[in-house]
């Protein structure tokens, strides 16, 4: 706009403010998500080039997953399970043509480490990848900036379960020219949307009833991702509280536990698990050193449901397969339950089955009645 021409009233200020303001947020989300799936893509790479050509790759043959996931949790480099790196392979060679976006988007020191060489020998790879593929996917031969600007690393996660590559590029048009936020996307390959597209006489039609029902991708929401954020080094706490109230609640529980002296010795607030292909946090974990295992603290700002006490046995028994060592007994949940007028306990317990630990654990932690006073007071000064 020529700068003679616009309106200077306070309304077109206040106006063009606000349209600068979402425009430039919006572009910083899919600046950090490209960044972030670019990342990922990159892990995948030099993990798939180190199986290949590794110099020591026979040392750890089929634990070097294993080994190289726990040295990089030493180095604190978040996502960096063994299942999300044996992913980022997946990803790194279901869509070899991102290294154009490597090329485009990655500094010079990173170009270095990554070998212009090898760089080169992609880039020819996954042109000679593309002539391969039929005419549906031709479309995108040359818009890869566009497919990593328009779709998040989590789409990505669910379009690499797609085997046949006609139907993966379905997905990727589909789903960026509605739009589609990836909840909607896990939903539209579910209900077999491509293989009613093939059947359907009508094409056209069933795709307009389809985009005009869909979940929109919404990036406001997707700015608070968790993985956006320990991407860039934030901590999840900053950004997981569903509110206000409740991240005053879970800072006086932690304390409140602490204080008790009964053993609980504090490891996590919203601690990340990783359930099959979808993250989930633990709103407090504690050890207790005299029970010998770890208690899970679920708060809910609702009433009790059987959906609440499903999701804790859950978390408990993730716990249990994962995280629990030999010498430590099954681990327990705590579900604190609120609503204006009235505060629920409910203790979840993993099959434990010996009568003298359940005894013990009778003893050492705080009875339902205790926990319930605790709500209901924190609950009665109206916690801002």
């Amino acid at each position: 706009m020529n700068a003679i021409d616009m309106d200077l009233s306070f309304k077109s200020l206040v106006g063009s403010i606000g349209q600068i303001h979402k425009e430039l947020k919006q572009q910083a989300f899919h600046s950090v998500n490209s960044l972030l799936t670019l990342r990922n893509w990159l892990i995948g790479y030099y993990i798939a080039e180190y199986e290949l050509k590794g110099s020591d790759r026979a040392d750890y043959a089929d634990k070097l997953f294993e080994r190289l996931s726990t040295e990089l949790h030493t180095m604190k480099i978040p996502r960096s399970t063994k299942r999300e790196l044996q992913r980022f392979c997946q990803f790194y060679r279901v869509y070899p043509s991102i290294v154009r976006s490597v090329n485009a988007q990655c500094t010079e020191s990173t170009k270095l480490l990554f070998s212009f060489t090898a760089l080169e020998d992609l880039v020819s790879s996954s042109d000679n990848h593309f002539k391969k593929v039929r005419s549906v996917n031709a479309q995108l031969q040359n818009n890869v900036d566009q497919i990593v600007g328009k779709l998040s690393y989590a789409h990505f996660e669910v379009l690499i379960t797609v085997q046949d590559h006609t139907k993966r590029s379905f997905y990727e048009i589909e789903c960026m020219r509605g739009n589609w936020s990836v909840r909607e996307l896990k939903r539209q390959v579910n209900s077999l949307y491509y293989e009613r597209s093939g059947l359907s006489t009508d094409k056209k039609k069933l795709s307009e009833q389809t985009q005009h029902k869909v979940e929109i991708f919404n990036p406001a929401q997707t700015i608070r991702d968790p993985y956006i954020f320990e991407f860039l080094g934030l901590k999840p706490r900053e950004v997981m509280s569903e509110s206000h109230l409740e991240d005053q609640l879970l800072d006086k529980l932690q304390d409140f536990l602490l204080e008790l002296g009964h053993g609980f010795c504090f490891e996590a607030r919203q601690k990340a698990i990783l359930i099959g292909d979808t993250n989930f946090y633990i709103d407090l974990v504690f050890y207790h050193r005299i029970l010998k295992c770890h208690v899970l603290v679920e708060l809910k700002l609702s009433d009790f449901s059987h959906e609440n006490i499903g999701q804790l046995n859950t978390y408990v028994s993730w716990y249990s397969k994962n995280i629990k060592e030999p010498q430590d007994n099954e681990p327990i949940g705590i579900l604190l339950c609120t609503a204006k007028n009235s505060a629920l306990v409910e203790y979840a317990l993993a099959g434990m089955d010996n009568q003298l630990f359940v005894s013990k654990y009778m003893l050492e932690l705080p009875s339902k009645k205790v926990m319930q006073s605790f709500i209901k007071a924190q609950l009665n000064k109206e916690i801002e």
